[in-house]
Order: C-alpha cells, then sequence, then structure tokens
C-alpha cells in the first residue's frame, strides 16, 4: 500500500494577465478571455529557465515545507514534455543538484495532462513491489516555448509551472486503483511535428485547420474541438471503471479534482457525469492549464484550504495529448 506524504508547487515569477495579452490581439477583450477559458492570468518562465529549473524549485520548496531529507528518496520521476536535454534525462540531473543518493533510479516519461496521474500509479507500484520506499515525482512544463507569437487561443488557455509529490509506504492519502487509457489513433490532435527524430528540422509548413485555425508545424497544434469531443467520451466512461474497480458509487466520492484543460470543458463534464458543483474542483483564474501539473496544484490549494480533509475520498483525473486518460481515489486518512 503507498501514500501521498506532501505535495507542493511551483509558478515562475513572470505573469502575463489578459489585460497584456489583449495588447496584441485587439480584437479580444479582458471579459472574452475570462469568460471563454476561465483565466485570468497566467505564469510564464523566463527566457532561459527550463522545466528541469522549474522541478528543482518544486522539489526544494516540498523539501523545505515538510522537512523532507533528500537523502531519503530512492527515486525519481519525472513528467515533461518539454526537457532540458533529449539525452541525459532531466531526472538524472535532478538527482544531482537536490542532493539525492546515487542508488536512487531516476528517468523522465512524456506525458501532457494525464501525467500526474501516470506517475502516482508508476510510484504506487514502486512502492507497492518494494522496489522504492519514497518516490519523488515531479511534473513540469514550459508549454509557453513551444507556442506562436500569434496563437492566441492556446496562449489565453495555458501557463508554466511545475508540481512535486512524495509518494511513500506512509502519509496522509492512501492510493487507490488506477484506470489508465490511452488512444494513439488520436495523437495529431494535439501535437508538435518538428524538432524529434521524425521530422527533426524546421519546415516552416502552416494551415489552416477546419476550425479556422492555423496550424503551425514548427509549434504546439491543438485541434481543440477533436480534444473536447474526445474528453467528453472518454472521462464519464473513466470514472464509471475508477467507481467500479475501488468499490465505490458516484456519491461515496466526496470531491472530485479533475485536470484544469479550461472552464468551458470542465463546466461541460461535471454537467455530463451528473456532479454537484459544490464536489468539483474548478480553478484556473490565475494559473491557467498548466498541464500535467494542474492536478496536484489543484490538491494542494484544496488541501491548504481546507476543502478536502481527513477522512475525504477524492477522485483525481487526467487527460490529453495521446491520446491519454488516467484517473485514481485518494483516501485521506481519518
Amino acid at each position: 500500500m503507498a501514500y501521498i506524504k506532501a505535495i507542493s508547487y511551483y509558478l515562475p515569477e513572470k505573469v502575463l494577465g489578459n489585460e497584456e495579452l489583449i495588447k496584441e490581439f485587439p480584437e479580444w477583450s479582458v471579459e472574452k478571455v475570462a469568460k471563454k477559458v476561465g483565466v485570468n492570468s497566467r505564469h510564464i518562465a523566463g527566457e532561459k529557465e527550463t522545466a528541469g529549473d522549474m522541478a528543482e524549485k518544486a522539489a526544494l520548496k516540498l523539501f523545505d515545507e515538510y522537512q523532507i531529507n533528500p537523502k531519503d528518496i530512492d527515486f525519481v520521476l519525472l513528467c515533461t514534455q518539454s526537457p532540458d536535454y533529449f539525452l541525459p534525462s532531466t531526472a538524472c540531473v535532478l538527482q544531482s543538484k537536490l542532493g539525492i543518493p546515487t542508488h536512487a533510479g531516476a528517468f523522465d516519461y512524456n506525458l501532457g495532462c494525464s501525467g500526474c496521474v501516470y506517475g502516482i500509479a508508476m510510484a504506487n507500484s514502486f512502492v507497492e513491489s518494494g522496489l522504492a520506499k519514497k518516490v519523488l515525482l515531479l511534473t513540469a512544463e514550459t508549454y509557453s516555448k513551444y507556442l506562436h507569437p500569434s496563437d492566441k487561443s492556446n496562449r489565453s488557455i495555458f501557463g508554466d509551472g511545475a508540481a512535486a509529490c512524495l509518494i511513500s509506504n506512509e502519509g496522509f492519502a492512501e492510493i487507490g486503483s488506477p484506470v489508465l487509457g490511452t488512444d494513439g489513433s488520436g495523437a495529431g490532435k494535439l501535437i508538435m511535428k518538428t524538432g524529434a527524430a521524425r521530422q527533426k528540422s524546421k519546415t516552416g509548413i502552416s494551415s489552416v485547420d477546419d476550425e479556422g485555425h492555423i496550424r503551425y508545424d514548427d509549434y504546439l497544434y491543438m485541434d481543440g474541438g477533436g480534444i473536447f469531443n474526445f474528453t467528453l467520451d472518454a472521462v464519464p466512461t473513466m470514472m464509471n471503471e475508477i467507481l467500479k474497480k475501488n468499490g465505490m458509487s458516484k456519491d461515496d466520492a466526496d470531491y472530485f479534482v479533475f485536470h484544469q484543460a479550461n472552464k468551458f470543458m470542465l463546466n461541460t463534464i461535471r454537467k455530463i457525469c451528473a456532479l454537484p458543483k459544490d464536489k468539483f474542483y474548478v480553478n484556473l483564474e490565475e494559473t491557467g492549464n498548466t498541464v500535467s501539473s494542474t492536478v496536484l496544484i489543484g490538491l494542494k490549494q484544496c488541501i491548504d484550504a481546507g476543502t478536502i480533509h481527513d477522512g475525504m475520498k477524492v477522485m483525481i483525473a487526467g487527460f490529453g495529448v495521446g491520446l491519454s486518460w488516467g484517473g485514481m481515489i485518494l483516501k485521506f486518512l481519518q
């Protein structure tokens, strides 16, 4: 059995508010951006600030906040799609920077919005199997560096950030059985085509998709309508599978912290899944969509605010790039 023992997060210093954003897109208003995506401001990584830098800061904050000795950690997992290098794994670099022993395992894994759930599931397996006793899970993303300057839709949604979580054989929240899923046939719905082995050189090619959005090969592309439809298909089924696998009914779940994609999508999911508004977390106003970090940031904010407390059963879920989805129940101990 494994537990979450600690959660913290880091947000870059630079803040891009809607007032500043609409100066570049005068056809929009502050109110329109806030209403459309539910974001008032988002944090943007510095020009030379990497996902590795942010993950390091999140980890150091975790160590300080919970008095964690890095010498006790025996595995490091980093979820990122914006690693510092193609090789080595940024997690290996962080092992050294954070003073974690050399007998610890470490690797990166490439996932987006479902990445936090996948990481908790892996860490849970490591602890339950005896492979590790204390796993440091890090999530960090700098999507802002992959967005075309004229991509107002995605620039309004995404923010940069990192989160850190310690999974151990003791803690405050027991990790339940996960449900995971993948549909690679939808890979092109959220993709950055160039820069890796399939197409190393930039093409400079752009085209217009079915929704009238410009699609740039050399920058992040998201088929908003396609992702929306995928989510509405995948999430209700996943939610029912999570409840069944953990021997629960929907009413047994006290709170729901789902990936913070955008306000409209979250409200639609809530309505389709028939979830009470007061049991469903929505809070993108000051952070935006931080990709793999949204769930951990949400959990931390809810714990600090007292919204999530001892004795509660909380469903967490992520969904997005891959296409990929995952969820589980966290049982907060009495």
